[in-house]
């Protein structure tokens, strides 16, 4: 009778532990849902998208050369943002977003290039002529996802929020375009690796934006500046008919 009792402890343990190993796995989805990012210039592009990532729950690191310049800016958004250099942000960061001018991409590589190998990293730089000079020529030549992969060689590279100005990001995300006729604003993205995809397409969801994946990183340059896919604030399926994307 002892051995039975046993015997029926040991089966109620186990059925209790395959109960807890089904429901772990969903309990560490759910928990993985807000991520830390790290962004790498904290400007107008890097500020604002920053900001709504902070204002969704996520914790972000603002990165500069000076982090204790943006004390007030990390200040009043609280305790889920923070502030420190380029490397520290790339270690803080399950993900690293890339705001600064395109023609600190050579140095940058040399400095935290490195560092962002095998990392995920979102990046919105745009090439202009007259600040980039010889740097816009060579996107010109080879493409704008072409030419950030270079840099950054080893990275899992995703264009994205590259393709408007800063004030429309402030103006339309988070609960900005949650009553927008017709559906919130779309923001394209392109990139290689899935998983970075993913990633960046849940970030761009948690902002407040739609994300159309236009393709690979090479397609990046569909939606560049001074393309016919660059500066349209309209919905998803309307970006996928301007881009000539099949439904």
């Amino acid at each position: 009778m002892r051995s039975d009792l046993t015997t029926r402890r040991a089966a109620l343990a186990l059925a209790a532990g395959l109960s807890l190993a089904a429901i772990a796995p969903a309990l560490a989805q759910d928990g993985a849902k807000k991520i830390r990012i790290g962004v790498i210039g904290a400007g107008n592009i890097g500020g604002t998208i920053g900001t709504l990532w902070v204002k969704d729950g996520h914790e972000v690191m603002f990165a500069s050369r000076h982090p204790e310049a943006l004390a007030a800016m990390v200040s009043e958004l609280g305790p889920k943002a923070k502030a420190g250099t380029p490397e520290e942000a790339i270690k803080f960061g399950d993900a690293v977003f890339i705001a600064v001018p395109y023609k600190a991409y050579p140095d940058l590589a040399k400095e935290i290039g490195p560092a962002l190998s095998g990392r995920i990293v979102i990046d919105a730089g745009n090439a202009t002529q007259k600040r980039d000079g010889a740097l816009y020529d060579e996107v010109q030549a080879n493409g704008i996802g072409t030419t950030s992969a270079k840099y950054f060689p080893g990275a899992k590279l995703v264009r994205a929020f590259n393709a408007a100005n800063y004030k429309v990001f402030a103006k339309e995300g988070a609960d900005g375009g949650k009553d927008r006729a017709g559906g919130r604003m779309a923001i394209p993205i392109a990139g290689d690796d899935p998983d970075a995809v993913k990633v960046a397409a849940g970030l761009v969801r948690d902002a407040g934006f739609d994300p159309v994946v236009v393709g690979p990183l090479k397609d990046a340059d569909k939606f560049a500046m001074g393309s016919p896919g660059y500066g349209h604030d309209v919905t998803a399926p309307e970006l996928s008919a301007k881009l000539g994307m099949a439904k």
